[in-house]
């Protein structure tokens, strides 16, 4: 039977287990043309969040009754089209179910032989592809230019500050907990780190960026955004990918009322969507998985196994307790 996680309310706040139910069907049969996916890994990103809420979007909303909307690694086991091969392994938008079918549009091949499979759902993946063109392509970071970094130790930041290390940037990274600090520090090689939990975020921005900042990719928004604001040296870049902090609020989302440094430091501060740089990804993968082969970057993943085991793991993504990217296998 096919298990699949259907969408069943629309969350207000911190979705709670019954925003999903958990259903079996059969398992669907490839049309002409079609191919039979298993799942095998589900990502799990905090834009899912959003793709819950039935609001104007880059992307529709997942519609009440459909199944969660997720990017995944799936193997052909039957196939209808002639340009896809049985025992072959996709990443696509396969969603949080055990089995699906496609005509292998906005699938794409990976090769087990190259990296371990959740890695492309990973560093090799949308997180890794984010990271990616969201530092080099928004925010241009020249060598000897100060990088603040949020989120740091997520699937996407962890990423972003191995890049910018590598374009020759000074890097800091704001994580919540003495461990993620000193995973960013030893592990990841940031230059200084920044414990959000436990220390004043203002004192904390001023002490480690006394030069200021040139870059500031941001994946949290709300007050970290806000003091970073203050601190942007002149024709500085403020990389808008994300704001977790603000996805669950149930009130109005708080917004950067330092707007005004922008005007003052001659800043700009852009958001992008990776969906927009799609035909790029090859290009992305060849580089990234270059400096992974060199060691210049460290890929961690947290798998969770079992899909009745979503609803809690999705929850790591809010509370901090995971470190690099989050998976969900399922069995």
């Amino acid at each position: 039977m096919n298990k699949q996680l259907l969408l069943r309310k629309r969350p207000e706040g911190l979705p709670s287990s019954d925003t999903w139910e958990l259903v079996e069907s059969p398992i669907p049969g490839p049309k002409e043309g079609e191919v039979l996916f298993k799942i095998l890994y589900v990502s799990l990103d905090p834009a899912m969040r959003g793709w819950m809420n039935d609001v104007r979007s880059y992307i529709p909303p997942v519609g009440i009754g459909e199944v969660m909307r997720a990017g995944t690694i799936g193997e052909v086991i039957a196939s209808n089209n002639s340009k896809i091969k049985v025992g072959d392994y996709y990443s696509g938008w396969g969603g949080v179910q055990s089995f699906t079918t496609s005509n292998g549009e906005g699938w794409f091949k990976v090769d087990p032989k190259l990296a371990p499979l959740p890695t492309f759902i990973g560093t090799l993946g949308m997180p890794g592809f984010t990271a990616y063109f969201g530092l080099l392509d928004v925010g241009k970071p020249k060598a000897g230019e100060t990088v603040l970094v949020s989120g740091a130790a997520g699937a996407v930041g962890s990423i972003v500050g191995q890049i910018a290390k590598i374009k020759g940037c000074r890097v800091v990274g704001i994580a919540g907990g003495p461990e993620k600090c000193q995973y960013l520090k030893e592990e990841l090689g940031y230059d200084e780190v920044i414990d959000y939990k436990n220390e004043d975020i203002k004192d904390a921005i001023k002490s480690t960026c006394k030069e200021g900042i040139d870059i500031y990719f941001d994946n949290v928004g709300g007050e970290i955004l806000n003091a970073a604001l203050t601190r942007l040296n002149k024709r500085a870049r403020v990389v808008i990918c994300g704001a977790i902090s603000q996805y669950n609020s149930t009130t109005n989302v708080e917004g950067p009322s330092n707007y005004l440094s922008l005007l003052v430091s001659r800043s700009r501060m852009e958001g992008f969507v990776i969906l927009d740089y799609v035909s790029q990804f090859g290009q992305a993968a060849v580089e990234i998985g270059g400096w992974i082969a060199n060691g210049e970057i460290k890929s961690k993943e947290q798998i969770v196994e079992g899909i009745e085991n979503f609803h809690d793991t999705f929850l790591r993504l809010f509370n901090g307790n995971k470190k690099g990217k989050l998976i969900l296998k399922i069995l």
